[in-house]
């Protein structure tokens, strides 16, 4: 039995009646689909483990249904919503709804792409349904920006989620799965239905786990100097290393010299590679000078 909806949270009519008052009709240029459950953002705060003293930072809050979820478990949330008048709208929303936790709410009006400081402590947790269009470049921008996190919970959809999770050797492992693994274990944490959004997407949804790594990957590169490797080494997925190298290094012979040096078979392709055999790779570019 699914337990009954407090009034705290939002169920269908309320956010229904909320986007008529605000005028809000979802627009598919922001990915915009609202979760109209309250099972589903219980059971997404539950997945993402929140405890009391989380810090969480949600990005695109949209009508506010996952954040009231939210408050309800942390400490504090800080919600990062682009759209100008749903940005408008949550602080009203919470306080209407949660009185008293309004306080412990804080609402920033920006670009996520954009966020590089959070008002109050700093984020422990990041929990969010990203919109489709911008999920990777958001969720890898949110964890360089800000280390504190520890532990991750995304809704992307469910592709998206196949892909950051994958392990190397996979079809679709590719760079969000490296880059991804650079800060964080991986995994795979759920499906979501589609008849738990408004409108109901075309694609189905997963979520996505990310606990941040306890040591960071054991490299003397620098993370651009990696991802530098990842993104040639899967620009051109076809072709081995030591062909897709080639411009990364100067000449194919130089990638076959870093590639040798790294332990790494130039005739190997990207998707074998495992994030710490990308950076043995970034560290010996221009090994035995043979780099133009």
């Amino acid at each position: 039995m699914s337990s009954p909806t407090p009034d705290a949270l939002l169920g269908p009519a309320d956010i229904r009646e909320l986007a008529a008052v605000l005028g809000v009709r979802p627009t598919k240029q922001r990915g915009q689909n609202f979760v109209i459950d309250a099972n589903t953002v219980r059971r997404i705060v539950r997945t993402a483990g929140v405890r009391p003293d989380d810090v969480v930072v949600e990005v695109g809050p949209g009508l506010g249904s996952l954040t009231l979820a939210l408050l309800e478990a942390a400490d504090r949330v800080t919600a990062v919503e682009i759209d100008d008048v749903l940005a408008a709208a949550l602080p009203a929303t919470v306080a209407a709804r949660m009185p008293d936790r309004a306080d412990r709410f804080a609402l920033v009006h920006s670009d996520a792409m954009l966020v590089e400081e959070l008002p109050g402590p700093p984020p422990t947790a990041l929990v969010a349904n990203l919109p489709y269009n911008v999920a990777v470049p958001v969720l890898l921008h949110m964890l360089a920006t800000f280390p504190s996190i520890e532990r991750t919970l995304v809704m992307v959809q469910s592709e998206v989620a196949d892909r950051l999770a994958a392990a190397p050797g996979s079809k679709v492992y590719g760079v969000p799965s490296v880059k991804a693994n650079w800060y964080a274990e991986v995994k795979r944490a759920g499906a979501i239905g589609r008849n738990v959004f408004w409108p109901a997407p075309n694609v189905d949804s997963g979520l996505v786990s990310l606990v941040r790594r306890t040591e960071p990957v054991k490299t003397s590169a620098t993370r651009a100097e990696v991802f530098a490797v990842v993104d040639a080494a899967f620009a051109q997925r076809r072709k081995t290393l030591r062909a897709a190298l080639a411009g990364w290094a100067g000449s194919a012979a130089a990638a076959e010299a870093a590639l040798v040096a790294a332990g790494v078979s130039p005739q190997a392709r990207g998707e074998a590679l495992t994030v710490e055999e990308f950076a043995a790779i970034a560290e010996h570019k221009g090994h035995g000078g043979a780099a133009a």
